[in-house]
């Protein structure tokens, strides 16, 4: 997630989706104060079928912590549930309002992760590098026996979701990474996430009028011409669903609720651009992915978390989400959503998303 500094607010190396442990004193008002940047990971172990870094992949030893507001964390959260590891990867999810001292567990009864039994995730943090006192990021994982962080890596955890975890996926997963199109899928997602995923946040949190046009210019181009290469087929890279898909869903999900008015991306409407509009839809009503979103968490931590760029905290009643469930006709272009998979089952029931955030 991005990174002012790292700033006090900011999550982990800078990210405006994260929420500061280091006790700053400006807390969320430094969002839009600070020139943005996006650092590392200050985590980067990963969970491997061989456990190299020390952390072997196994059922229920992993707890993913997520926001359903943070884009980043969609991301986990979509491949975790098309991959099928809701039981071998168990998730908590954190407030969509963060304060000073980072995701809190406010969501939960008496206000603590019940399984990890904390009330901030900066507390696993801690417990992984005694004394750590930079930003705090979702999605990240924590080991449950030992209350430590393993990784807040949010650009490998899904690839490693994909094709590590390979042993506890459903029957039917797709492969989200397939090897015969990795260096396409890279190269697509290169381009998404520096113009789209961290393009919007350059929009949003820029200080000076070129810094914003800048990114603004390269934000467009990008949507022009991802418009255009989605105008002839129905997903980024080959026949199916791939890692490149969930990338770039996460933020046109988030564009006309918050992007469009909040960062001043606001050439266009996702609603208004015919060919993005139908892919995002095509995408949300696919299982797996509009069944995670959560539109009032997603509101409620941009418009209230951001008080440098939103003052008064007001939310906005808009847009309206009716508009999701309508047809988009992709399915005449073609193409095996999950390849030779199978969609995922049923949400389960404790994960399921609440009105108001959905359609």
């Amino acid at each position: 997630m991005p990174d002012p500094g790292p700033a006090p607010g900011s999550d982990h190396d800078g990210a405006p989706d994260g929420g500061a442990d280091n006790g700053g004193g400006d807390g969320n008002r430094a969002y839009g104060h600070k020139p943005f940047r996006r650092a590392r990971s200050h985590f980067a172990d990963r969970i491997t079928a061989d456990g190299r870094d020390g952390w072997p992949v196994a059922a229920g030893r992993y707890r993913l912590v997520v926001s359903r507001a943070c884009p980043w964390a969609s991301r986990a959260v979509i491949s975790r549930r098309l991959l099928g590891l809701e039981d071998a990867l168990p998730m908590a999810v954190a407030d969509p309002i963060q304060d000073d001292r980072s995701w809190r567990f406010t969501l939960d009864p008496d206000g603590r992760d019940p399984v990890l039994g904390i009330r901030f995730l900066g507390e696993a943090y801690r417990a992984r590098e005694p004394g750590y006192s930079g930003g705090v990021s979702v999605p990240a994982i924590v080991d449950v026996p030992s209350g430590k962080l393993v990784t807040n890596d949010f650009q490998q955890i899904t690839l490693d979701l994909a094709t590590e975890w390979t042993a506890l996926h459903r029957p039917g997963a797709p492969d989200l990474y397939p090897q015969q199109h990795r260096d396409e899928i890279d190269a697509v997602m290169d381009g998404v996430y520096r113009d789209v995923n961290n393009g919007v946040y350059r929009a949003g949190f820029a200080t000076g009028q070129e810094e914003y046009e800048e990114a603004f210019g390269a934000l467009f181009r990008r949507l022009d011409a991802l418009s255009e290469h989605l105008s002839h087929r129905r997903y980024l890279v080959g026949d199916t669903l791939t890692e490149a898909d969930i990338r770039l869903f996460t933020t046109l999900v988030r564009f006309d609720a918050v992007y469009h008015g909040h960062f001043k991306c606001n050439r266009f409407k996702l609603a208004e651009d015919p060919v993005l509009w139908a892919y995002a839809k095509d995408l949300f009503q696919t299982p797996g992915f509009g069944d995670t979103v959560d539109f009032h968490h997603i509101k409620q931590h941009y418009y209230r978390v951001h008080t440098g760029i939103n003052p008064t905290g007001i939310v906005p009643l808009g847009p309206e989400l009716s508009g999701w469930l309508t047809p988009h006709h992709r399915e005449e272009l073609g193409g095996r959503p999950f390849g030779d998979g199978t969609p995922p089952g049923p949400v389960p029931p404790a994960e399921e998303v609440p009105l108001p955030g959905r359609p």
